[in-house]
């Protein structure tokens, strides 16, 4: 069994899972710390942090880490762009696939959709935004399914339970039983970049620097694009 009690630890959302436990094995295989990643839903990531569970570091949304770095959770002088998401649409594996080619065929799809999932996370936020801003929220309440806080769209969506999401790409992408149709056209995407940062209680803030320095580099930007995500210029 590999010893992991030195290990850098790194506390995140599910939309940048894959890709962080990618870094981590290679910031691991290039230097002599291991780094262990342990992704949870956004909202519970933020509130063990706030707790005080010990992280060496802590991967969200960048308005997430704003507010813990003003709290004083984090060093807000430690503070990382990591990687950018869009969001996807994305059916069962072989389902019939709707257009998404503009805002006014998306709208459409949702309002054909049998059962319409998004997330907890800012991808959700800006969906209900955009139901809202459509006229649509009432008429679609009874059909719309949110997926529980670690659990992804696109697993509904395999299970069945829900016939067309939303989610960040990187968290659509690879999912099996799931077909991913595209992202959202420019004028209705939100882009979310997520920051990494040292917590207040880090066991070792300069390792914890390190690695973030490394996950932040451009050397780390074929395999960001590789699970649906960009480097943050």
């Amino acid at each position: 069994m590999n010893d992991t009690s030195n290990a850098v630890t790194i506390i995140s959302s599910m939309a940048t899972r894959h890709v962080l436990d990618h870094l981590a094995d290679a910031y691991t295989q290039r230097s002599s710390r291991r780094v262990r990643v342990e992704s949870v839903g956004g909202v519970t990531a933020a509130q063990r942090v706030q707790d005080g569970e010990a992280f060496d570091i802590v991967v969200l949304a960048a308005d997430v880490i704003g507010k813990l770095a003003t709290a004083g959770f984090v060093d807000a002088e430690s503070r990382v762009g990591i990687a950018r998401s869009g969001i996807s649409v994305a059916v069962a594996a072989g389902a019939a696939r709707p257009v998404i080619d503009d805002e006014a065929a998306v709208r459409e799809a949702v309002l054909s959709a049998r059962s319409i999932g998004y997330s907890t996370g800012p991808s959700g936020a800006h969906l209900m935004r955009l139901f809202e801003r459509w006229g649509i929220a009432d008429a679609i309440a009874s059909r719309i399914v949110q997926a529980p806080p670690g659990v992804g769209v696109g697993t509904l969506i395999a299970r069945g339970e829900v016939a067309l999401g939303f989610q960040q790409t990187s968290e659509l992408i690879g999912v099996d039983g799931v077909d991913v149709i595209g992202s959202l056209q420019r004028e209705i995407q939100a882009l979310t970049v997520f920051e990494g940062a040292v917590c207040g209680n880090a066991r070792d803030a300069s390792a914890a620097m390190a690695v973030l320095a490394f996950m932040g580099s451009s050397e780390c930007d074929e395999t960001k694009r590789r699970f649906g995500m960009e480097p943050v210029s």
